[in-house]
């Protein structure tokens, strides 16, 4: 017989009747990411699922102060002058900075980037000539470049940091929890880890938009979050379980879990969000990046800690104890 104390007549959600509505939205969410990222590795020269910057390629950033904004034909012809100039394949960005000038305007960034120009090259001079020709007012403001050989070095080692740190995570679930809720975090983690790589490939796809360090970064930190996020409910499945295992089943257990953490683990989401919120609004450009992957990272670990891993655990605890 259920214990009143835990089970209740009605729950904010119900994990096993509503288990195949939470596992029909992360097909709905992943299916697309996947396609797009399968797509992106074939295509791509580097055989990255996402589009990379400079970081891990190799290459130099220029950036202009152009005063004003800047017509998107204006930006073909600067491009099409920078190739005949034997500028491969540039990539023109028009920034703005939200700063205001003395005159009162908003001053604007554009961000050239272009194949690694060593220091000995006049390369860059070039580039600052042609931009000087169509835009007299640009003024270069900062030059950032990184060696192909040094790129494809942080490209690995970050793919290593990543490849460490679920084998860490694994590590330490499987001491805190027995294997099985280990391999369902980690489960989890990978649903939420596919889906903000996914959207970033579409992203890359659509909108040009290049990773650099940061990415990386934002990808450790949502795995930290999500991570932690799934243990609170498996801890309260676990204390739960172990006073009522002989009174209660264990979907009841799992079902009753989620709803006492779940609007612990949104608060924490929303407060959490509030300030990445600012930070993507109000930030600059140069982080909006690896905010929007933290906004999406957490959004998509508060989801898979709730409706994800709580239900494959649901139906792996079934399996074991042979319900159908």
């Amino acid at each position: 017989m259920a214990h009143p104390n835990l089970l209740k007549d009605k729950y904010i959600i119900d994990i096993k009747k509503q288990r195949w509505l939470w596992l029909s939205i992360s097909a709905l969410l992943l299916l697309p990411c996947i396609a797009c990222m399968t797509y992106s590795i074939l295509t791509y020269e580097s055989h990255t699922p996402i589009k990379v910057g400079i970081d891990f390629t190799g290459g130099t950033i220029l950036k202009y102060d152009i005063k004003e904004g800047i017509t998107t034909d204006k930006m073909a012809d600067i491009r099409t002058q920078l190739h005949e100039a034997g500028i491969e394949n540039p990539i023109i960005q028009n920034i703005s900075t939200d700063l205001k000038t003395e005159e009162g305007g908003v001053n604007h960034l554009l961000s050239i980037t272009t194949p690694f120009i060593d220091e000995n090259s006049d390369k860059a001079d070039v580039v600052t000539k042609i931009l000087n020709d169509n835009l007299p007012k640009a003024e270069l403001v900062t030059t950032n470049s990184v060696g192909p050989a040094l790129g494809k070095e942080l490209l690995l080692n970050s793919m290593a940091t990543l490849a460490l740190a679920f084998i860490g995570i694994v590590l330490y679930l499987n001491l805190r929890f027995q294997l099985d809720y280990a391999v369902i975090a980690i489960l989890a983690l990978a649903h939420d880890t596919l889906f903000v790589i996914g959207v970033f490939s579409i992203m890359s796809l659509l909108f040009n938009v290049q990773i650099d360090s940061l990415f990386i970064t934002a990808i450790l930190t949502v795995i930290g979050f999500s991570v932690h996020d799934t243990i609170v409910v498996f801890d309260r499945v676990r204390e739960n379980n172990r006073f009522l295992a002989k009174k209660c089943t264990i979907s009841e257990i799992i079902n009753a879990s989620v709803n006492q953490t779940i609007t612990r683990s949104i608060n924490t989401s929303f407060t959490t969000l509030l300030t990445l919120l600012a930070l993507y609004l109000f930030g600059g450009a140069t982080i909006k990046e690896f905010t929007l992957a933290m906004i999406l990272g957490i959004l998509i670990g508060t989801y898979s800690s709730i409706f994800f891993a709580s239900v494959i655990l649901d139906m792996w605890e079934e399996r074991k104890a042979g319900i159908k």
